[in-house]
């Protein structure tokens, strides 16, 4: 990470990132467009204020305002909300390339300030949106030929931590933690989720897109975050994954369209934030609107484009990829 500049420091006025990093970052956001102008997807834009916020406990908004609005605004941390607005309104299948924000997140991988691709297909559903995400991470990175796999949530912790996700006991997930090596696990008070989040992160993602993308798809109910669950023997959240290198790029679902399972989970995330003492921002009425009048069956998919162009030129900190980082800003 780059260090803050001292008073008076001029030196840290140029970019982060080499030209030739600027030049394919332009090259990459070029081929993107000629994909979804190739296949039909309107490009759009929604704004990156809001009146509303996200309620995900494990994303933190930024708050600013301007003056004679009588109430704060949020920087977005997608452009979920307004885009399903707009599918809703009739506007077909649609892709936005902008930036979002969210606090709390600095480090190799990670910035206050991103850019994302995110789009929505209507009538699709997630696996046949993993195909066209699949081609594009292809074109955008002009490599034709990388191969994909795909391989189930439940399928991954049973054949590589002989573990079900599905019907695990909370000392079940601690014993495994404990075998695999994570510090401090003995310790730690965490409930299934973040056990299984942990282990994910831990020990299997590094493993995940070598030579290729990997798919990691059908998550638990619990971690369904805006998919649809689907009522198998063993319910799954058709939500999906990308991994390349065993960095994860992407994060798609199979959209839930129902306004009051919407309300409801966004009353489950406000308790959660309640409990952990964290800020209760206000709900997106709109799009709670807009569900109710009826979007149309859809998947989408959100793809960060500064990993993927570090994979693409080879770098190992985000700031390679941009042109001026927070400290530098």
């Amino acid at each position: 990470m780059i260090a803050d500049p001292s008073p008076g420091d001029c030196a840290d006025w140029q970019p982060s990132a080499r030209l030739g990093t600027i030049r394919a970052r332009a090259a990459m956001l070029g081929r993107i467009r000629d994909f979804f102008a190739a296949v039909g997807v309107l490009e759009v834009e929604t704004p990156i204020l809001s009146q509303a916020a996200v309620t995900d406990p494990a994303l933190a908004s930024l708050r600013t305002g301007v003056s004679g609005l009588g109430r704060p605004l949020y920087l977005q941390t997608s452009p979920e909300f307004p885009m399903k607005r707009l599918l809703a309104a009739g506007s077909g299948p649609v892709y936005q390339i902008c930036k979002v924000f969210r606090d709390d997140e600095r480090g190799r991988r990670h910035h206050p300030e991103f850019t994302l691709l995110e789009w929505y297909r209507p009538g699709w559903d997630h696996h046949r949106l993993m195909d066209e995400l699949a081609g594009l991470v292809r074109a955008a990175l002009a490599r034709p030929d990388l191969p994909v796999e795909r391989i189930a949530y439940r399928d991954l912790f049973r054949q590589r931590l002989d573990l079900d996700p599905w019907t695990a006991t909370l000392a079940d997930l601690r014993a495994t933690a404990l075998a695999v090596g994570i510090a401090d696990a003995a310790d730690l008070d965490l409930n299934a989720d973040a056990w299984l989040d942990l282990l994910l992160t831990q020990t299997l993602e590094s493993g995940l897109g070598r030579g290729g993308m990997t798919f990691l798809h059908d998550y638990p109910p619990s971690q369904a975050a805006l998919a649809r669950i689907r009522s198998d023997p063993f319910p799954v959240a058709e939500r999906f994954e990308l991994y390349l290198d065993g960095v994860e790029l992407a994060n798609g679902f199979h959209e839930l369209t129902d306004a009051v399972e919407q309300r409801t989970r966004f009353a489950a995330d406000l308790a959660v934030r309640e409990q952990g003492g964290q800020f209760i921002p206000p709900l997106d009425e709109r799009l709670l609107g807009a569900l109710a009048a009826g979007m149309p069956a859809c998947a989408g998919v959100a793809l960060g484009l500064d990993r993927l162009l570090m994979t693409a030129v080879g770098a190992v900190h985000i700031d390679e990829v941009l042109t001026f980082p927070i400290e530098r800003a």
